[in-house]
């Protein structure tokens, strides 16, 4: 009798991505194939890929190597960004099997079903993909592997074509499901205990396209969900960040005073050359906005250096913008070609080399951005929610306002939200968090659990 196929997965890239290995790991699950971890040497294996990543090509060449090694025998296939924009070109890479472009990759148990290795003849894997424009369906997705917070897709897909940008080219139109549909996904998750939802997309601030509906719209909805205690809206573009949602986030009591918004560039000839849809006026009206409504709200921003043209002085007004508004924290970028983008044409391209120092500038920037917001809330009292994992007899979470605590361990305080007093940072960039006191000792609501708190 043969035994139960198995299968691991190892996702590269955005949060998106996790939200969608989750669901494929589910889909497999109910064609009966067991998930267990990559070393325990699963007969497939599957990588979902990402374009946005430096050297693309490299790093799926790399764990393509790395899952032969653990397994010669394993059939490996790969999905995910980079697999729809070099389909060919991935299945001619030794050991891969097959490769499932955007449109079809939510078909994996199918393909695999046709695919099996036995009945493999050919030494090059398959390519199956379809044109781009093709992908107009939309796949609800979520991770399941943590308890405490799930990333819930909620819209796919971009009609920005920034210059610098690939992902339409990898998932396509901007399409979502209707609010409806996504109450339901949310209300299942709801179902598993986790405590809080992240939502994410593309481009979250496009939801709604094609349905008559927006995104306030589905954050009005969600606030209603029972069992969920925290939302979060992982990213949105300053030019879709309006008064209403900013005003709705300021009164909610369940949705997270945290706005990650792109900004790209300080430089207004820059973000024209990126083809953004704002300016650095709008950009700095909108945190204003978000810091007056809520004072202590975090924002972190999304920066690209060494896009092309971006001189010395260009560099300089972004940092100076930067420096300008009151944002927390920055994710930076250094700008890598890509292929079929506009500015892959362009001229004034800027050396690697300058690239990598200029990111190197803005990530200590960032440092000190995080460390100032942190110093802030010293002394002040946030709500916790706090992860399930424990570390080195600790315990983590992040506040509402997204502030990373670390907690003294108690197995009563596991996925809680818990008001906690904030410390001083320690040695990992944490703030050191004290559950208020008056829980310590108290029964935990709907449990008959006790907090503690370790000496």
């Amino acid at each position: 009798m043969r035994h139960t196929r198995t299968v691991a997965f190892h996702t590269l890239g955005c949060k998106l991505n996790f939200s969608e290995t989750s669901t494929l790991a589910r889909s497999l699950e109910e064609a009966g194939y067991a998930k267990v971890r990559q070393e325990e040497r699963p007969d497939v294996f599957v990588l979902n890929t990402c374009s946005v990543t430096e050297n693309a090509d490299k790093e799926c060449r790399r764990h393509v190597r790395r899952f032969q090694g653990i397994n010669p025998e394993a059939f490996i296939a790969v999905v995910g960004c980079y697999a729809q924009l070099k389909p060919e070109e991935i299945a001619r890479i030794p050991g891969v099997d097959m490769v499932l472009g955007a449109n079809e990759k939510f078909d994996l148990a199918a393909f695999l079903a046709r695919h099996d290795r036995l009945d493999r003849t050919s030494h090059q894997g398959h390519a199956h993909f379809s044109p781009i424009k093709e992908a107009r369906s939309f796949v609800p997705s979520w991770n399941a592997n943590d308890r405490t917070r799930t990333f819930l897709k909620v819209q796919d897909g971009c009609d920005y074509f920034c210059s610098f940008c690939t992902i339409p080219l990898a998932r396509g139109r901007s399409r979502s499901a209707t609010i409806a549909e996504t109450i339901a996904q949310a209300e299942a998750i709801a179902a598993s205990g986790v405590k809080e939802i992240v939502l994410t997309g593309v481009n979250t601030g496009d939801f709604g396209r094609g349905h008559d509906q927006d995104l306030l719209q589905l954050i009005e909805a969600l606030d209603q969900v029972q069992g969920i205690e925290r939302f979060r809206i992982s990213s949105i573009e300053p030019n879709l960040c309006h008064d209403g949602i900013i005003d709705f986030v300021a009164g909610s009591q369940r949705f997270a005073p945290h706005f990650h918004m792109p900004l790209q560039s300080g430089s207004d000839r820059i973000l024209e050359r990126m083809r953004r849809r704002y300016d650095t006026a709008l950009y700095a009206e909108r945190v204003q906005r978000i810091k007056d409504r809520m004072p202590q709200a975090c924002i972190g921003v999304d920066v690209i250096t060494g896009t092309p043209g971006e001189t010395d002085v260009e560099f300089h007004r972004s940092h100076e913008f930067l420096r300008s508004i009151p944002v927390d924290y920055l994710h930076v970028f250094t700008y890598s070609e890509r292929a079929n983008t506009t500015a892959v044409r362009m001229e004034d391209a800027i050396p690697m080399n300058i690239r990598r120092e200029r990111t190197r500038q803005l990530r200590i920037l960032s440092n000190k951005l995080q460390r100032a917001f942190y110093e802030a809330h010293r002394g002040t009292e946030r709500m916790v929610l706090v992860e399930a994992e424990e570390n080195e007899g600790k315990l983590h979470g992040y506040t509402d306002n997204y502030i990373r605590v670390a907690l003294p361990y108690g197995p009563a305080l596991r996925n809680r939200i818990i008001p906690v007093e904030l410390g001083a940072l320690n040695g990992d960039g944490h703030l050191i968090g004290t559950p208020q006191r008056a829980l310590v000792g108290s029964v935990v609501p709907g449990t008959d659990l006790q907090l503690t708190t370790a000496n």
